[in-house]
């Protein structure tokens, strides 16, 4: 038994980066064996096992073979005989198909250590193009290391732009999809990621409601460049990307948001964004109590005040693209006339014997009485 540290880690390692996963391979071995050693199973395809100790997985080295469409489509093969070299070229780029050996030494048969100072991406062989969920996994490395100077090999943008013609990336299930986006969203410059998607025409096989709002707007992904850099969160860089389009309904998203099975909070704020955020500038250029009424109902902003401050910040990140002015100070004089209103409460108003349809009308007065002292105060 052979074990060698593999991958990500390896790549992280040789870049000066945190190592955060640790994946292993084990060469000459069984799945007998690792159970006698008291690892764990845990693979349903091929056989991966958990350490006893550390919980890493551990799997026995592989070879694959394409069976059918998509990111599926494999039959795998493990046995003793089959080698690091055989296990490695079988990975997505070069500089995730090396490992290291217990003594530290770096095994790197296709040049991964050369494509790392190079800073390219870069395919390990033609079998790089059975596996659609490639496409997404370079653009979203793409999207990692973008800081670093990191940029797709021609080839490899190449042969991306092949499998998408093919029809290999209509394979892709929406589940992968967004994995795969989702992490995408959450990397240092998550712009690279749709617009090297874009580049190949992937972004129209798999995303393809995406598009117009990417291509007709300059502001979408300035916006999530933008939100990135303030280290926003997760649902407010994916509403960034729903910069209101006027080529583009908002019911068009529904059946988009549904088709890719998306989170339905982060579609919540996207439709909110989509339709609210381009009056924000207006209502903090030239605040009356009503303008900032309207916003809150049309916002549910009393009922949802943790949306509302989502909403506000992808508002901010977007006007900040379209060069807006939109300073901290008054969106967090609006952020405040919210918590005024929604300390005027219907129970003293019920207390008061008012009844029916009258307590809402009267709540809806006492707040806008309230906002026009704090907004001339």
């Amino acid at each position: 038994m052979n074990i060698y540290l593999v991958g990500g880690a390896v790549r992280d390692k040789l870049l000066g980066l945190p190592v955060k996963d640790r994946d292993w391979v084990v060469v000459n071995s069984t799945p007998e064996e690792m159970l006698q050693q008291g690892f764990q199973p845990v693979g349903q395809d091929f056989p991966v096992f958990l350490h006893p100790k550390t919980k890493e997985e551990y799997a026995l080295a592989r070879t694959e073979r394409k069976s059918g469409h998509g990111y599926a489509g494999f039959t795998f093969h493990t046995d003793p005989d089959v080698t690091l070299e055989q296990d490695l070229v079988r990975r997505d780029l070069t500089i995730n198909a090396m490992a290291e050996s217990a003594e530290g030494d770096i095994i790197d048969p296709y040049q991964g250590q050369q494509d790392l100072q190079q800073r390219l991406l870069k395919h390990v062989s033609p079998a790089f193009q059975e596996d659609p969920l490639r496409i997404l996994r370079v653009a979203r490395f793409a999207a990692r290391f973008a800081h670093l100077g990191f940029t797709i090999a021609e080839d490899t943008m190449s042969l991306m732009a092949h499998m998408v013609s093919v029809g290999e990336a209509s394979h892709l299930v929406p589940e992968r999809v967004w994995q795969e986006t989702a992490r995408a969203l959450m990397e240092q410059r998550p712009e690279i990621y749709f617009l090297t998607l874009m580049s190949c025409n992937a972004l129209s096989a798999v995303l393809k409601e995406w598009q117009p709002f990417l291509l007709g707007s300059p502001h979408c992904l300035a916006a999530l460049q933008r939100a990135a850099k303030q280290n926003a969160s997760e649902p407010v860089r994916f509403a960034c990307l729903f910069a209101a389009n006027k080529k583009t309904e908002a019911s068009s998203l529904k059946p988009f948001f549904q088709r890719m099975r998306f989170p339905s909070s982060y579609c919540e704020l996207a439709l909110l964004v989509y339709q609210q955020a381009h009056e924000v500038p207006d209502v903090l250029d030239k605040p009356t109590a009503e303008k900032v009424m309207n916003l809150f109902e049309a916002t549910d902003a009393l009922r949802r005040p943790d949306r509302f401050e989502d909403f506000m910040a992808t508002a901010g990140f977007i006007a900040h693209a379209k060069g807006l002015s939109f300073p901290a100070s008054s969106q967090n004089k609006l952020l405040d006339l919210l918590r005024q209103c929604h300390a005027i409460n219907a129970r003293e108003i019920v207390a008061q014997g008012v009844k029916g349809k009258a307590i809402g009308e009267k709540l809806r007065q006492l707040r806008l009485e309230a906002l026009g002292q704090a907004i001339t105060r």
